[in-house]
């Protein structure tokens, strides 16, 4: 009945339409620019279809109420594939004026079952134009709409039988029902909902709608089978690292885990079809599974830093406000730092139709506060496990950049596993392998080429070196022994290589002077270059020797890097603000040290 009334008013109007589907179907095959005179053409028709329609329903000729409402859904149709195509061509304003008629034509018949799709679709663009344009706000008005109506029309009793325009004007895929053409526009809406909270700076909301719609892409998938696996694990992945920034470790862990098993699955399904494949499609495919699973790899190594990092921080502060009466083994389950309400909670936030499937991922590393080193160690080896994927496919020779962070990633790992370690000896065996791993990667780098990457390589060598210089210092100071030369000349070893390596850094800069006023670093270098001064000074002043004369020179060195902070501190005041602590310090050392210069250079005199 439907189409024999919409062959009675409008003549051949299905014809018109599905010659604008053939060009439609000529463009997803050539997508370069030349493919824009195309889709050209498809407007011109669609602009011939709307033109019919308009004349036919503004007509003198009365028309019945049931076909002028056909008459006005077909033309917000032909508003809706025109913006669409205005949007291919990048028209976003002239794309916007053409779904805004959609809208207004439907207005009021959101609800009708004929109505509801194009009415959705229509919405969904309108926020990702004005999320294009910057407007988060104005893009969230109708996404908020969008997602409502969807509600509204999903909870009404039996509703209508929906007229199927649907597959005959493409305005989504075919092949669906009517209730998951309806669920997959709600799965969009709540995505561009995702992406406009996280524009608004709501990062709770943002990541709460993030999940729902991981969430019912798995419910879907489990009807119509046409999730995009790895694309899916990589956003959970994703996900899970917006938990770690509020200490939200069980969600973290709960959302990598499924990103995990959803790669597993992944791989089963792709060796079952992978004799139906071509081998170059079937290459591309295991690329970007390897790719991927490296990145999710990295995420979970994220985890156990994060972790392994609160942890001690959190002892660092119950030491230091001395809460020596707390229940450590209560305190140590983890709780988010988002307070419990409906509003801030994570806690619900969990794929309830993988939990039996992903339990054994989960039980493979804790989501609780460390306590010691029984504690930190399986943390650790997980992240050293997780690093060694992820370096399989960021290899140095392809990929250097991302492999010198994930090298990053393992020396922080032993960095923090040093932490809960009680002996010293073992304490400065992992800064020591720290130094191996990180001069091992840095003497295959090119600096002209890495440059920012060896720059980040120098200085932690140059901080590493300063860990086990500063232990061997305690356990002097600790025994209050005569040292032997043994022991200090690996002290001054260790000094001397710390300070190589934040020379290296120093020397990598543009235009590096010995004089603080007459320079000034590139901000986003600025802190770094300080600071590597000041523990320059330090260096030099910890040196041990007998020889008066090289002591002079140690000290005025120490004395110089300290100057420096000073001379560019004054005549860069924003700087003193970003090392308040050393300026201080620099400050006060600075008016000692030139005693000590004076008194060795009477001793020598002496002589």
């Amino acid at each position: 009945m439907f189409y024999e009334e919409l062959n009675e008013c409008c003549p051949l109007l299905l014809e018109k339409f599905a010659e604008v589907e053939e060009l439609l179907e000529k463009h997803k095959l050539n997508l370069d620019r030349k493919s824009y005179k195309v889709i050209y053409e498809g407007i011109d028709l669609l602009k011939e279809i709307e033109l019919k329609l308009y004349n036919s329903l503004n007509s003198e000729q009365e028309q019945k109420d049931n076909v002028k409402d056909l008459i006005k859904l077909l033309l917000a149709i032909g508003y809706l594939k025109t913006g669409l195509l205005y949007t291919d061509t990048e028209e976003l304003k002239v794309a916007e004026e053409y779904f805004m008629k959609c809208i207004d034509i439907l207005r009021g018949r959101e609800l009708e079952p004929k109505c509801v799709v194009p009415v959705l679709a229509t919405l969904n663009q309108l926020g990702i134009i004005w999320s294009q344009w910057s407007q988060p706000e104005k893009a969230k008005i109708f996404l908020d709409r969008a997602k409502q109506i969807y509600i509204d029309y999903t909870d009404q009793k039996n509703p209508e039988d929906p007229i199927d325009l649907i597959s005959n004007f493409n305005i989504v895929e075919k092949g669906l029902s009517f209730k998951q053409v309806l669920d997959k526009l709600y799965i969009l809406t709540l995505y561009y909902l995702a992406q406009v909270y996280g524009a608004l700076k709501n990062h709770h909301k943002s990541a709460v709608y993030c999940h729902i719609t991981l969430r019912l892409q798995l419910e879907q998938n489990e009807v119509i089978n046409d999730l995009d696996y790895i694309e899916w694990a990589l956003n959970a992945a994703t996900l899970s690292q917006c938990f770690l920034e509020n200490e939200g470790f069980t969600q973290a862990r709960h959302h990598l885990a499924a990103a995990y098993y959803i790669l597993e699955k992944y791989e089963k399904i792709m060796k079952e079809k992978e004799s139906e494949m071509e081998s170059e499609v079937a290459a591309a495919e295991y690329e970007r599974f390897k790719h991927r699973s490296a990145d999710v790899a990295r995420c979970w190594a994220k985890y156990g830093l994060l972790l392994l990092s609160a942890s001690i921080n959190r002892l660092v502060k119950k030491v230091e406000s001395d809460e020596t009466d707390c229940n450590d083994t209560e305190d140590s389950q983890l709780d988010s730092k988002a307070e419990k309400d409906s509003e801030k909670s994570f806690d619900d936030l969990k794929f309830d139709i993988l939990m039996d499937d992903i339990k054994p991922i989960v039980n493979q590393i804790t989501d609780a506060y460390l306590l010691d080193f029984d504690d930190a160690k399986p943390v650790f080896l997980n992240i050293q496990n997780w690093l060694d994927q992820a370096k399989a496919y960021y290899t140095l020779e392809n990929h250097a950049s991302d492999y010198v962070e994930i090298i990053q990633d393992l020396s922080s790992a032993y960095k923090y596993l040093s932490f809960f370690e009680e002996s010293e000896d073992r304490q400065a065996k992992m800064h020591k392998r720290r130094i191996d791993i990180l001069e091992a990667t840095v003497k295959e780098l090119n600096p002209q080429y890495y440059k920012n990457v060896c720059r980040r390589i120098w200085t932690e060598l140059g901080t590493t070196y300063s860990d086990i210089m500063n232990i061997k210092l305690d356990r002097l100071r600790a025994n209050n022994d005569r040292a032997e030369p043994q022991a200090l000349n690996k002290i001054n070893n260790l000094a001397k290589s710390g300070i190589k390596n934040y020379q290296f850094f120093l020397d990598s800069l543009d235009n590096n002077s010995t004089d603080g006023r007459n320079i000034t670093f590139p901000p986003d270098l600025e802190k770094a270059a300080l600071v590597a001064y000041f523990l320059l000074g330090g260096l030099y002043n910890k040196m041990f020797t007998f020889d008066k004369s090289v002591q002079l020179v140690n000290t005025q060195n120490s004395l110089n890097a300290y100057k420096f902070v000073i001379d560019y501190c004054e005549t860069h005041p924003e700087a003193s603000e970003m090392i308040k602590e050393e300026f201080n310090l620099c400050r006060e050392i600075v008016n000692l040290l030139p005693v000590k210069i004076n008194k060795l250079k009477l001793e020598l005199m002496e002589k």
